[in-house]
Formats: structure tokens, sequence, C-alpha cells
């Protein structure tokens, strides 16, 4: 302690020098000459002083010595007045045009397919919701961090640039007003002050020594107090990092996990304080711990306690500049000038650069702070921005080489501001024109890449490090940014410059071209598949670039023709070894060719060509200028061969692939040759290619270019001789290549899609695209989207066609929504479209031939009429009329007509009749269009010539003719008889060489088409009707067996319509023959007969069937018992967390939490469940992965539909019970409700005295009265009729105790223990909560109350009430005894019972269901067993029913709110008079606690509502109860019947006070009893906790329609528990409306010893553990149950196309949907959301699945 105390003297003589307050510091400052030295120096004595705790400091009083000892001084020193006096008024002097946000990765952008010049135009959600934006195509995305609102930047959008709130002259009424407060004095102090303070930030920032400060820093005697610094890197996880700081500092996990979240944030931390020794000990102890984990060891050093001091403080500086900048753009300037002023005679670079420099050596938390100061400096002023990108490109190779090789994140390097500069149109020229940053770029990348290079200088990617690559991507992308936005104005520096950059780009793809060359493996397989994924990936990332640079060239002629002849130069350069090699020559058809001798099957071959296929664009691109080409290009020079032989080679190799010749070099090249053609890189690969094979043949002799095609796919002997080969493989490889070779003929004549080779337009060629992919099936949008290439600004012009060609089908409550292709866009489809993968063409072709079926049509699929080709292109067609094609095919024809040759299939007869045919409709088109003299084109000339001068030599149209007879060809019949029509039309045109003629011959040749046709289409349409009769009879016999299915697998099929709900009722009307009305009641001496049919189940395990019945073996239904808060009138009610001390007797009236228990309805044997639960549990045992369910405690799947279930409820039958109606009517004279009271309370007293032994009993009284002869009381209760007791088999007891125990665990959370005092409780709680449940369901549902129940339910509640009634069977009687007397004492005050709740405390539907079926207890007797007969129960049944509703009665009314308006006014009825005559009674009772001035119909009505549900759900019980028929009313929706049917189904008046009126003697003095409860009275007055009736129906809360608001709401939410704003993944329970942190340590709270995140946290209070969370951020629907156990769920929100979007991943503008919200919403009050997460565990079953409980 003597050290500290000496410091702390020493403080105070430093002190004591200075003057004391900011003023007199700042005006002593003014004296000093030199401000820098002066300012160093009070630094240097304070930074130390106040920075000295590092290890864990007091924070806030550390920020209050700085403001007070260095900010608030300076800040007087620079306003010469009190600085917060100034700051204000700068503040409202004006607002700013630029908003300038910095995002923090998280943060939702948004950016406006409208309006933005380039997709990184993004506005702050702020911004966006005040912007014009809003209303348009916009999109949502999440920041990764460190970009930059875009608001108020003009350059950023076409339209609406600034918000409401940054738009100009908003804020002040006039502009000078703007820049008033600052006088020049506050200009000449800071241009004083800032060069200071940003020189002290950057030499701190930059300061290299450990140990030392720099001089001028030194002024106090060196103490010894050094850290132990922690820096972050990007190669150890978080838990590396702990695991080696708790070894090497031996310190607790807590404090580790500290330090590391520390770091991994601020990206340095202080470890370990003491002297250097010690500090150097634990650096090299963290070195070696943490090179055990990874090969990397930790970045650690040990820094003087001074130097972290001033380090720490430069930055808090930092932020301070921050802060002052904001105020002024004086301020901004003037920084910025200190920041680029050089050093004159220094050697150094200006600051900003030093810091640009120094940026890949700092920490996270410096780079941060640097980064904001730039943010908040340089791009809020557009002048600066300029000079600051000019010194970025100055030292731009330098920064990216040090970003490749740091290992921080993109987002927190300083070469990521790359974007804010490069995407501004004006800066992005004057870089190119000043500093030539095209080329600037390239050479960087040149300069990175050189590793790469082999001995020929190509690129070879084996053994790249992904990571490495990846921050190459960077700099491609810069190369992206700058060429984003083509300039309008060319000047000739701009063009000079340009093309150097071009150039150079140029050398990269020299190096490209021709690079990883690969040889087919022949004999053995290849070892190691080679790298591919590196050279594939960088093309992608070139492939948008290199289309921007042929879009720049193509805005100048000049510029295109120089740059087409120097790639043209570089395509040759790289071609020199083609032109040295040996020769071969061809010869076909008296044709020869001399060329290469070169086999792709043999020699090496390279997929990578951009050279060629940039040149191929450039060539698409001339149009007009072609003609000055051979300026620039001799064509001596040109020697088109070269340039088409490359790409030749890549599509021989596509076609070699796919004949399976390069099996042997594995799947590399699969992969390889699979990105080729995939949308990701066709559009600079394959289609290019496709174009360079068409400048060859627009301008190589025809002949001579198909023989270059034939020899490259080595075919010219398959045509040239008759090969006689049995070797099947080996005529597979042949069909497979030529089949290949002619699909690639038909694309280089027919696909002219493409502008500049064809005359379309860039949105016919994305019409076209669309056609094709709707043709194959509809499609949503997103997968619409996801098939076509995007442009660099990522749009596909899908939006502007899609309505032309598709309409659009709206989804349902699941699925999404699909576009259908309009039936008039159907004649576009092109069976061979280039750009469809082999399994599309066939799904394509399969869908139009079955849909021209169905609309009884030919199923022949010609081909569209083409476009014209562009002039250029135009010698491309000769191809279709040269002898060597005609050769092709009719050799072709000849094999398929020749019995014995193998050598053709169907799909290459098939490409043969496409070629002709575009052959035909050629000729055709260029008929009807010139005269006949004109046309040259002479196919059908040619195709009509016989083959040779042979006696059996056949032309074209006999072979067809042949060919229509061969049976395998029966699919092709309509496109032979279809392609000789043609013939037959172009023969007329020919025929007919009048212009006028040969118009309208077309509609001839169509009737002659119709003659023939018609035959065929009578021959059609019997075969059709044939086809038809023969599916009929073919469904009738289905639907006779669907029918006996479902007869016999009843159970399995939830009724849906409210048809199948009545089937039960039907029946039971049939098996009763005489059912009058009197009978359709369930209570009282006038009960109807229980309706019981024989059952017979079938086990789904071993499908037997078994008749229920008592003494059988037990038949069980799979069922699962839950807690459920889906009632609560009280959500988010403190839970216990476990039951030990629970008393579940009594409900409370809120429904808190309740066991709810539902079935699947599936029946099995208890002994095939037992056996088939116990093999679950082996095979778990044996199987690795996380198991989907809890063996432990029951659970399992059901067997036939997977429901996730617990346990089993015994399937017992209803005993029927009949009632003797001259017997009931005897008893009625002498049972009353007084009597009947008497008789209970008397047998009460009997049992009480029996326990007691001899102690005086006392007698509960009710009237005053002598007690007679009490052992005659105790008997009189069996006086009414008993009956001996069920016995039930013991296999059913088991049941009864298994099941009756799980709702004991799951209700109360407690081990199992089937002798437990609680275990009939909870039975009888859960069916009295499982009623409530369905009763609410189906009225939220507005179902009827029976016609409505699922077959589940039904067969649910059924077995769960005969369940209910043996479970009383299996207890202790004097057990139920014990529980009965205490639920009468809630009806009956004077059975004193010490703990019973007051009447406002409890629900009593509950009440009733135990105390119903407790009741037959009082019968009981040790002697014998005996239960009430059915007339006593009846009875008993109705009296219990009356006395209970009547205490809801008053229930209700004591609890009725008062203070709604009370404006409808009706004549008083009948109920209204009694209930206000009622209702002043009971104001008497209660001392006045209850007004009486409420009007008569008001109460009546409440009353009425408010009683419903109850009577409801006693009329479900009661029927499940004793099988009465309920009546009619109750089965259909008849709302206005149904009050009166539950009252005469229950015996009860309509007029409910009658009740009163009948028993008032009997009731007034319960009454009275009841009123003047204290603890009722002490309710009353508590206004605020009563449930009022009916209960308020649960809902999900309200979501708003716009998603943007919950991202808005998500945006402001700050985690309750940690103070910094990093990103964080809010949640929003759906249950309750908070919002969470999620997936974050700082909110993780430990239940039962173990952590658990905060949503499942929440969700144990909130939901019982079950519960429904929306990620905003992500837009994805969560539900959880329990503490591991949780799935993703479909979010209710969708776009316009109605599909979700989950992770925001393509943006679009969300909304919700309200049916997909409810349907959510009822999953939830179905307590399926178990089930839902079962189902989805089961089907995506992982090895390693989320982590659920850290959620």
């Amino acid at each position: 302690m003597a050290d500290e105390e000496a410091r702390g003297a020493e403080r105070m003589e430093v002190s004591t020098e200075l003057p004391q307050t900011p003023q007199r510091l700042a005006s002593w400052w003014d004296q000093q000459v030199d401000f820098y030295t002066t300012f160093l120096h009070h630094l240097a004595q304070w930074v130390p002083e106040i920075y000295f705790a590092e290890m864990d400091p007091d924070l806030e009083k550390q920020e209050e010595s700085i403001q007070m000892s260095i900010f608030t001084p300076l800040e007087w020193y620079l306003f010469g007045e009190d600085p917060d006096v100034c700051l204000e008024k700068l503040k409202h002097s004006g607002a700013f045009q630029l908003c300038g946000k910095v995002f923090k990765s998280g943060e939702t952008t948004y950016s406006c397919r409208d309006c933005a010049i380039d997709p990184t135009c993004v506005l702050c959600m702020d911004c966006f919701q005040n912007s014009v934006h809003k209303n348009h195509r916009y999109k949502m995305h999440t920041s990764t961090g460190g970009g930059f609102c875009d608001c108020g930047d003009t350059e950023a959008w076409k339209t609406g640039p600034f918000c409401v709130s940054h738009e100009p002259g908003r804020a002040s009424t006039a502009k000078e007003n703007l820049r008033c407060p600052l006088n020049e004095e506050v200009i000449a102090q800071a241009r004083k002050i800032f060069p200071a303070v940003i020189r002290y930030i950057v030499e701190m920032t930059i300061w290299e020594e450990e140990k030392e400060l720099p001089p001028e820093l030194r002024i106090r005697e060196k103490n010894e107090r050094y850290y132990c610094v922690l820096f972050n890197d990007e190669h150890h996880s978080y838990d590396h990092v702990i695991y080696s700081l708790q070894r090497a500092l031996d310190c607790e996990l807590a404090e580790a996990q500290l330090h590391t979240t520390a770091i991994d944030k601020e990206g340095r931390r202080a470890v370990k304080a003491g002297a250097f020794a010690a500090c150097q000990e634990a650096k090299e102890d963290i070195k070696s711990h943490s090179e055990n984990v990874s090969q990397h060891p930790l970045h650690v050093e040990v820094l003087h306690s001074e130097v972290m001091a001033h380090q720490k403080f430069a930055l808090r500086l930092g932020s301070w500049m921050n802060k002052i900048m904001s105020y002024s753009s004086d301020f901004r300037q003037i920084f910025c000038q200190a920041c680029l002023r050089e050093e004159p005679g220094s050697a150094n670079p200006c600051l900003i650069s030093r810091l640009m420099l120094w940026d890949a050596k700092l920490y996270k938390g410096a780079r941060k702070i640097l980064h904001e100061l730039i943010f908040s400096s340089f791009f809020m002023e557009m002048e600066y921005k300029k000079y600051f990108a000019m010194e970025f490109v100055k030292y731009y190779k330098q920064l990216q080489k040090d970003y490749i090789s740091d290992d921080h994140d993109r987002s927190i390097s300083v070469t990521a501001l790359s974007v804010q500069m490069f995407t501004v149109p004006t800066l992005a020229r004057h870089l190119i024109e000043e500093q030539n940053v095209i080329s600037v770029i390239t050479e960087t990348l040149l300069e990175v890449l050189p590793e790469y290079l082999d001995r020929n200088n190509k690129f070879n990617f084996q053994g790249y490090s992904q990571d490495k690559l990846g921050r190459v991507y960077a700099v491609i992308c810069d190369l992206k940014y700058i060429l984003i936005s083509k300039p309008t104005v060319w000047t000739e520096r701009l063009r000079i410059q340009f093309l150097e950059g071009f150039r150079s780009f140029l050398k990269i793809l020299t190096c490209m071209q021709g690079m990883e060359e690969i040889r087919r493996q022949v004999g053995q397989h290849i070892e190691v598949d080679p790298d591919w994924e590196a050279a594939i990936a960088i093309q992608m990332q070139l492939k948008n670039i290199l289309l921007m640079f042929q879009e720049w060239c193509a805005c100048d002629e000049e510029l295109l023709l120089v740059a087409y002849k120097d790639c043209h130069k570089a395509v040759m350069r790289c071609s020199t070894s083609f032109m040295s090699s040996s020769k071969t020559v061809v010869q076909l058809c008296g044709h020869t060719l001399e060329t290469k001798s070169y086999r792709v099957s043999e020699d090496l071959v390279s997929i990578h060509l951009p050279l060629s296929r940039t040149l191929a664009g450039f060539h698409v691109r001339l149009s007009g200028a072609v003609s000055r080409l051979h300026e620039f290009v001799p064509f001596e020079d040109f020697q088109v061969e070269i340039l088409v032989e490359y790409p030749l080679r890549c599509l021989v190799l596509v076609a070699q692939v796919v004949a399976e010749m390069w099996r042997r070099n594995g799947l590399s090249l699969i992969s390889q040759v699979f990105y080729y053609q995939d949308v990701k890189c066709r559009e600079e690969m394959y289609d290019k290619d496709i174009i360079m094979l068409q400048i060859g043949a627009s301008l190589m002799d025809p002949n001579k270019f198909l023989l270059l095609i034939l020899q490259r796919y080595e075919l010219a002997d398959a045509f040239n001789k008759t090969i006689s080969t049995k070797d099947q493989d080996l005529i597979k490889q042949y069909n497979t290549l030529i089949e290949e070779m002619l699909q690639v003929l038909i694309y280089i004549v027919g696909e002219r899609y493409v502008p500049g080779v064809g005359n379309v337009t860039k949105e016919e060629v994305t019409m076209r695209e669309i056609v094709h992919l709707l043709c194959i099936e509809p499609m949503p949008h997103s997968a619409i989207a996801k098939n076509l290439p995007e442009n660099e600004n990522n749009e596909t012009g899908l939006e502007n066609v899609i309505n032309k060609v598709a309409t659009f089908k709206k989804p349902g409550v699941s699925g999404h929504g699909v576009y259908e292709l309009k039936d008039e866009s159907l004649k576009d489809f092109n069976m061979y479209f280039y750009h469809y993968s082999k399994t599309q063409h066939s799904k394509a072709e399969h869908m139009q031939k079955k849909r021209r079926k169905q609309e009884n049509k030919d199923e022949a699929l010609p081909p569209p009429p083409p476009p014209e080709f562009c002039p250029a292109f135009s010698k491309v067609v000769n191809l279709l009329n040269c002898d060597i094609m005609m050769y092709i095919l009719r050799t072709i024809f000849e094999r398929a007509v020749d019995i014995d040759s193998n050598l053709w299939t169907e799909g290459m007869l098939q490409m043969a009749f496409h070629i002709l045919a575009l052959g035909l409709l050629e000729e055709k088109q260029q008929l009807q269009k010139a005269p006949e003299e004109e046309v040259t084109f002479d196919f059908y000339h040619k195709a009509s010539r016989l083959g040779s001068s042979a006696m059996n030599a056949q032309n074209i149209q006999m072979l067809l003719e042949k060919l229509k007879g061969i049976p395998q060809l029966e699919g092709q019949k309509d496109m032979i008889t279809w392609i000789l029509q043609m013939f037959d039309t172009v023969k007329r045109l020919r025929e007919k060489s009048c212009l006028i003629v040969a118009t309208t011959s077309g509609s001839e040749s169509v009737k002659n088409d119709e003659i023939t046709h018609d035959k065929e289409k009578a021959e059609r349409k019997r075969k059709a009707e044939a086809a038809r009769l023969h599916r009929q009879k073919i469904m009738a016999q289905m639907s006779a067996l669907q029918k006996n299915f479902i007869e016999t697998h009843k159970l399995m099929y939830d009724s849906t319509s409210e048809m199948s709900g009545k089937e039960d009722s039907i029946m039971e009307e049939e098996s009763t023959p005489a059912v009058s009305d009197y009978s359709r009641i369930a209570l009282g001496p006038k009960r109807g007969p229980s309706v019981t049919e024989k059952e017979v189940l079938t086990c789904i395990l071993c499908q037997e069937e078994q008749e229920v019945k008592i003494e059988n073996f037990a038949m069980v239904l799979s069922a699962c018992v839950q807690k459920s808060t889906a009632l609560t009138q009280h959500r988010g009610k403190p839970i216990e967390l476990s039951g030990e001390t629970i008393d579940p007797l009594f409900m409370d009236p809120d429904l808190a939490y309740g066991t709810y228990t539902g079935s699947c309805g599936h029946v099995m044997h208890a002994v095939c469940w037992q056996k088939y639960f116990e093999a679950v549990q082996l095979t778990s045992q044996q199987r690795i992965h996380v198991d989907l369910f809890d063996l432990e405690s029951g659970e399992y799947l059901c067997p036939l539909c997977k429901s996730l279930c617990n346990t089993v409820i015994p399937i017992i039958p209803l005993q029927p019970q009949r009632i003797n109606s001259e017997d009931a009517e005897a008893v009625a004279q002498h049972m009353t409700l007084a009597r009947w009271i008497h008789t209970i309370l008397a047998r009460i007293s009997g049992y009480n005295m029996k326990h007691a032994k001899g102690e005086s009993p006392t007698v509960p009284v009710l009237f005053d009265q002598g007690m007679g002869d009490s052992t005659l009381e105790f008997h009189s209760i069996l006086s009414l009729g008993v009956q001996s007791l069920i016995k039930y088999s013991n296999s059913i007891k088991e049941m009864v105790i298994l099941f009756a125990t799980t709702i004991y665990r799951i209700g109360l959370k407690v081990p199992p223990d089937e002798t437990d005092p609680r275990v009939p409780m909870m039975t009888w709680s859960t069916c009295a909560f499982t009623l409530q449940a369905i009763e609410n369901l189906l009225g939220d549902e507005g179902k009827p109350l029976f016609g409505a129940l699922q077959n589940r339910q039904h067969n649910g509640l059924k077995a769960l009430m005969q369940f209910a009634i043996a479970q009383r069977i299996t207890c202790p009687q004097v057990l139920i005894q014990k529980h009965l007397i205490r639920l009468l004492s809630v009806v009956l005050p004077n059975l004193k019972s010490e703990d019973t709740p007051c009447l406002l405390s409890i629900d009593l539907f509950h009440v009733l269901v135990g105390a119903v079926l407790a009741f037959p207890s009082l019968y009981w007797d040790d002697t014998v067993d005996l239960q009430p007969s059915s007339i006593s129960s009846s009875y008993n049944h109705l009296y219990l029913f009356h006395l209970i509703t009547m205490a809801h009665m008053l229930q209700i009314l004591l609890t009725i709110d008062t203070d709604l308006p009370l404006v409808q006014v009706q004549e008083e009825s009948e109920e209204a008079r009694s209930a206000s005559s009622f209702l002043a009674e009971i104001s008497q009772y209660t001392s006045g606690c209850i007004g009486s001035g409420i009007p008569g119909w008001y109460l009546w009505v409440s009353l009425k509502n408010g009683i419903t549900p109850y009577l409801r759900c006693a009329t479900l019980f009661f029927h499940y109860l004793l099988g009465v028929t309920p009546p009619e009313e109750l089965l259909t929706n008849a709302a206005e019947g149904e009050y009166s049917a539950l009252c005469s189904y229950l015996s009860l008046p309509t007029n409910l006070f009658l009740l009163f009126r009948e028993y008032w003697d009997t009731v007034r003095p319960l009454l009275q009893r009841w009123c003047a409860d204290p603890a009722l009275l002490n309710c009353l007055k508590q206004k605020s906790t009563i449930v009022r009736y009916p209960r308020k129906r649960n809902s999900l809360i309200e979501l708003p329609d716009d998603y943007s608001c919950l991202l808005n709401q998500a945006s402001h939410f700050r985690c309750p528990r940690s103070a910094d704003d990093e990103r964080k993944h809010p949640v929003l329970c759906l249950f309750c409306g908070a919002i969470l942190c999620s997936q974050n340590i700082c909110c993780q709270e430990i239940v039962n010893g173990e952590e658990v995140g905060a949503c499942i946290f929440h969700a144990l209070h909130c939901g019982a553990g079950v519960c429904i969370f929306l990620k905003i951020r992500e837009c994805r629907v969560v539900l959880v149950e329990g503490k591991a156990r949780g799935c993703a769920y479909p979010a209710p929100y969708l776009d316009e196309y109605g599909e979700t979007d989950p992770g925001l991943k393509r943006g679009n503008p969300l909304h919700l949907s309200r049916e997909r919200y409810r349907k959510l919403h009822l999953v939830w009050q179905q307590h399926c959301i178990v089930e839902e997460i079962a189902r989805s565990q089961e089907t995506n079953q992982m090895l390693f699945g989320f982590n659920w409980q850290l959620l």
C-alpha cells in the first residue's frame, strides 16, 4: 500500500502548479507560445493519472476526470467562452445535407431498386422511413458493419436524394443563417488546436515502442508497472482463448470469459498487471498454451502502463474530435486540411496516410474509432473526399497487400472504405483520369497473385488458401465499383487512361487464358481431385467486370475498335503453339480441310478462356463498326480458325464428359462443367463460346466449318465409313457424342437471342428465358430470379417483362405464390433451348407433350420461327443447306431405317428433325419476304436430291416416310408428319413464284394440312375416348377400395367436415329406437339413456381387432400430456419450477398454468405398446446422435403418425345406465336439495366420527333441528339406491395407474410416485383443463360444440372421462373423501375446512369436475364396495351442478365490469327484473362492496355471456361422462338456439335466477356465508387482480403489417444487460410481445444449475416452457419447448410474390399474411407446438443440431 500512498502524494504536488479551473487553464494556454508542447506537457501529467487502473477501471470516475481536466479546458480554449452555450447554439444552426450515419454490424439498411445509382447506395432506418423510397421497390439488408448512409448524396440517387430531415433549407429560414455562429477567432483557435490533437492521436496510435514513451511525454519519473496485453485475431475461437487464459493465468472460467469477450469486442485487453518480468512470463505462458490448440500462437505484448494509458486516451480524444466535428463544416475542413498537410522536409507521408498505412497493424477498437473519424470528416465534405480518395489510391497497393496478409475481417479494414469512393461516378472518373485507378487495381492484382503463376505464366490455384484468395476478391470488387457507372461524356484523357487500364486488365486475362489445363485420365482413376473452386470463383467474380468492360467500350466506336484490336492480339499471342504444330487432312463428300492434329481426348484442354470470350463479346457489340474492322485487324491477320479453335475444344470437352469419357478424372471436372453452363458463369463462358462458333460459321466456308467440328468431336470416322462394332459401350459413346454435336449445331444456327447476333432487345431475351423456365413448371418468383443472370446491379430485368408472359397465382395458407405461363406464350417454346440442363430439357418436353395431349393436339414440338440474324451473322444459316449437313442428316436417317445398324438413338433423330425443321422454316421465311429468284437458300432442293446415283438411292422425304413405319418411333410420328407438310408448303411456295400468291399460299397449305389432319384427329379422338373409359373404370375401383379403407381405419381420419362429426350421433340414435325429446337431458330424474355401442378397435401395431370390455386386456390411445398457458389471464405469472409444494386441488381463476392431455387417436393393445416402447428404448441406446425425445420421461413417437407422445390413455367402455322413470318420480318427492345436503353432511360427519375414534364429533349443522339417530343418518345416503362396484381387469388398472402417474409427474414437474395424495387431484385437473381448452378453441373458431370436434378430440375426451371414473377406484377412498370434503367446503361453508379458498380465487368448473368424479367415494364402506345407483347419481350430479352453478353466478355478478358505457336500453324482461332484485339482495350481504345501481338488462346480458363458456364446458363434461345424446342445436352452428339447448341439457331454467328462487330457503344462508367471507371482500377491494367472466380469449400479439416497422423496433432495442451496442439478435415473443436478447452470453440465466439463453428462460415463465418467437433480423419464427427442443417455422410475413424470406436474403418488402398468422395461432391453441417440433426434428435429423438451450 505504501507505493499507492506515495503516488497519491506525488499526484498532489503535480496538480498544484497548474491553474485550477478549466477556464483559467484555457487562458494560461493562451499565453504559451507553442500550443503543441504545452498540450503534450499537460497530457503527460494527467493521462497516466487518470488511466491508472487498466485492469478494472472505475469508468464513470475516469470519464469525469477526463472531462474536467482535459476536454472542458480544450473546449474553453477553442470557443473562448462557455462551451456548453456555444455547442448548443451550433447545434441549432442548421442541419447537414448528408446523413453520414455509420452502420454497425447487424443493422438493417435499405436500398431502392428504382432510384439508387447502384446497389451500394443505402439508407439507414430513419432516413428510409422519412423518404419517398418507402413506397418504391426497396430492398432490406443486414449490414455487416462499416457502411455509411447515403442520404443527402445527390450522386447516389436518381430521384429523392434527401429524406425529410436532411432536405436543404429546411432547418432554418435563410441559407446564410447556416454558417453564422463560427466567428474568425474560433476558426483561428481551431487551426491551432486541431493539428496538435491530430498529431498526438496519430503519434500515439502508431507508437511502436512497448516500454518507452516519446521524449516529449516523458516528464515523470518512470514507474515499474507493466501490462500483459492480449490481442484479438481471427485464427483462435472463443474457447481456445478461454482455455489458454485459464491455463496460463490460473483464473476462473468467468474471468477468462470476461477477458475474451472484451478482446473480441475491443481487439485487445490487459490480462495481467505487474512488474516487467511477471508480465513477460505470463506472455510466454499464454503463447505456449495457445500453440497447443492451434498452429498460430496468440498475439501477446507487454506494454508499459503509461504507453497503454496514452494509447487509450488517444482513442478517447478521437471520439471527442468526432463530436466536435459533427457541429460544423468549418471544423471538418480544418481537420481535413491538418490531416492532409505534409510536413516540409520530412520523408513521412501526411498524417492521414500514415494512419491508413498503419491500419493493418492496429487492433479492432482503434480501427473503429479512426474509421469513424474518416467518416465524420472526409466523407462529409465532397471536396475533401476527393483528396482522401487520391491519397487512398496513391497507397492502394500497399494497403491491399497489408490487408491480404492481415487476418482481420474486411469490415474493419481501411480498404473497405473503397466502396464509399469508387462508386461515386464523378470521383471514379476523376481517379481514372488523374491516377489511372484501373491500372493501379489491376497491377495490384498482378502483384498479389504471382505466387499462383506456373511455368507458362498461367494461373494455377492448386493448394491455394481460401482465406487469402477471399481477400484478393476484395481487390476485384474494387474494380467492379470503379466500373459500375458508365461515363456519359468521354474526354480524350479518360479514353487514354481507360485503354491503359484495359490493357493492364488484359494481362490478367492472359494469365487466365488456358489456365489449369487438364488431360484425360486413361487406365486408372485420378488420385487426388485437383482444386477447381478457386479458378471458378475468380471467373464468377470477373463475370460482371468483363461485361462492364465490354459495355464501357461499346459506348464509343473508336474505343471499341482499339480494344478489339488489343484483345485480338492477346488471343493470338496465347495461340502461338496452335500455329506451329503438325497438320492432318479430313475429307468428306468431296470437301477437304487441313487442320492441326489435336484431339481433346488425348491432349491438354482448358475450360478457362476469358480472352476469347471477351473478344466474342466485343464482336457482338460491333454492329455498325464491322465495316471498319479491317482497318484495325487486317483480314490476313484475323485467322478465324484459330479464334474458333479454343471455344470449340471447350464444347467438345463438355460433350465427352457427358459421354462419360472423362469418368476417371473425378468430380472436379464434373463440377467445372456444371458451372461452365450454370447461370452464375454462363454469360462469360458457355454463351460466349456459342457466339464464337457463330462468328466462325459466319466467316468460314460452311463445309469447312462442319468438317472442323466433325474433326474436333472426333466423329469424322463415324460419318465417313460405317463402323461395324459390337462394343456396346463404344456405340453408346459415339451416339452421345453425335447427339451433343447435333445439339451444338442447333444452337449455332438457331440461338439468335443475343442483341448483336439476332435482331432482338434485352427485354425479349429475358422474356424468352422466363418462358422456357415456366415451360418446365410453374415457379415462384425467387426461383425464376435465381435462374436468370444478374447484372452488376444485381438486377435480372425480371419484373419489367414477367407480366407479359405469365400470370401470378396467389398462395394459400402454406406454400408460395407461383407464376404460370400464359397460353399465348406457349408457341415460343423451343425444345432445344440452349440454357436447359439435361433434366430441365426432358421435364419441359414431357410437360409440353402432356399438355398438348390434354388439349387433343398432335404431339409435334417444332421450333418456333427464330428472329432474323443481324447482317454480320446472316451467313450462319448456310450451315443448314451445305453438303456436309445434308450428308450428316441423311446418314442418320439411313442408319435409323437400317435394321442392323445401332448407331442411332431416338434423341439423335429428334435433333435431326429439329435441324430439318429449322432449314424449312428459314427457307419459308425467306420466300415469304423476297421473290423466289432472289432466294439463294435452297434447303428444300438439297433435301429432295437423291443421296447417290445408286439404284436404291433415296432422298430425305422418302426416308422420313419410312421412319414413320418404325414402331420404336411411335412418339415421333407427329413431328415427321409436320416436317413432311412443311416440305409441301415450301415446295408450293417455290412453284408459285409470284410474291402475292406466296403470302396467301400459307393459308392454303394450312387447309391441306387440315385434310391430312382430320383422319388423324378422328383416330386420336377414338383412342382418347377409350383411354377415358378405362380411367373411369379404374377410378371407380379405387374409390371403392378407399371407402373400405376409411371405414376400417376410422380413427385415422380427423373429421374435418361437420358431417363426419355427426356420424356418432346418428349411430347412437339408431341403437335406441324411441329417442324422445326428454331423453336429451343429462342431469336429474329425467336423465336420458346413455347411448353405448359395441366398440371393436384395431391395434395399429399388431393389426388385430378386439372389443373394448371392462374384463378384457387393456387397449390404449397414444397421448401427450403437457403444461399449458393457452388460457391464462395473467401471462408471465411466476411459476414454481418444481412442484414439490404445490397443492393442485383448486385452480386459480386466471388458469395461469394448466395440464392439457391431447391424443392423436391411434389405438394399441397395452401389451403391444409396452413392447414397442421397450424396443424404442433399446434402439436409442445404440444410436449415437442426439435423441429427438426424452426416453427418461416416457416420450416416444406414435408409431403411425409420428406425433410426439409421452403416455397412453386406457380405453374404458362407458357403463350404460338406465333410469326407471317411476322410481325417479318417487324419489323426487322425497329428495329435495335441503334433504340432499343434510344427508351428505350427516354422511361426512359419520366418517369423521369413525376416523376420530371416539372423540365427540363436531357435526356440521345446517338447519336447527334435532340430530335424531346419528347411525341412521349415516346410512341414509344409501337409501337412495346403490349398486356394486364395477370390476376392472388388472391390465386396465395397471394402465390407469400408469397414466395417472404421468399426469401427476408432468403437471407438477416432480418425480413419479403413484401413492402421492395429489395424483387424483391432477387427474381431475387435467380433465377440467382439457375440456376448457377444447371449448375455448371451438368458440374461437366459431364452431358448434359437438358437430365439429375432430375425431382425435372426440376419442381423447371419451377415453379421458372414462379413465377419470376408473381412476378413483384405484385410490384409497379415504383420500378421495378428504379431497371431496375440501371441494364441497367451497359451496357448503358449514364443512369448516381450515384452508378453503374464497369464492373469487378459484375456478369453479375445476371444482365441479372434481366433485362429480369424487362423489361416489361417499358410498364406500369398510365392509362392502358400493357405488350410487343410476338414480342416486343422477340426483347427486343435478344438485352438485346446481349448487356450483349458483356459486358461479355469484362469482360473475360480483366481478361484473361496471365501468362500461351503459348505452343500450331495452325494455325490462323477466330475467332483467330477477337480476336487479337478486343483486340488491347480495349488496346487502357484501355490506355495500358491490354497487346496486346497475340496470337489470345489463346484469342479465353480462351474466348470460359470462356463464356460457362454463355451461358449454359442463355440457361436454357430462356428455362424455354419461353418454347422453346432446340436443340437435349443439350439433349445428346455431348461435341463437345454443343457450337454451345448453340449459335444457343441463336441467337449468333459461332464466337462471329461477334457480335461486326454487331453492331460496336452502341457498340464502349459503349466500350470506359466501358473501361475508373476509377474503372475498378483500378480493373485491383489489379491483386490479380480479378475473372477469367470460375470460378473454388469448391470441398472439398484434404484428404490424409492414415488416420494416418491426425492424425499426429492433433497431431501437438495447440489451438490458450490456452497455455496448454490438450486434444483438433481438427476438420477439409472440405470446406477450417482449423483445429479448437472444444467443448472447450477457442474457443467459441459470435454471436448475444449467445455463439457458434468454428465450428459453422467458418461455419457462411465459408459456410453461412452450413458446413462439420471431427472430426479427432474420424474419424466422421459432417454436421452442422445454430446454433443449425447438424448430424453425415459416414466418407469417410474405413478399408481394407470396414467399417468405428467411434471413432476409432477397430483401423484398414483406407484409403480414393474416391467414398464416391465424394458422400459427391455431397451432398454439390446439396445443400442437410440441407436435410440430417433434415432426420437424424427425424430418431434419442432424448429427449435431442447433443448441436450442442457449437461444
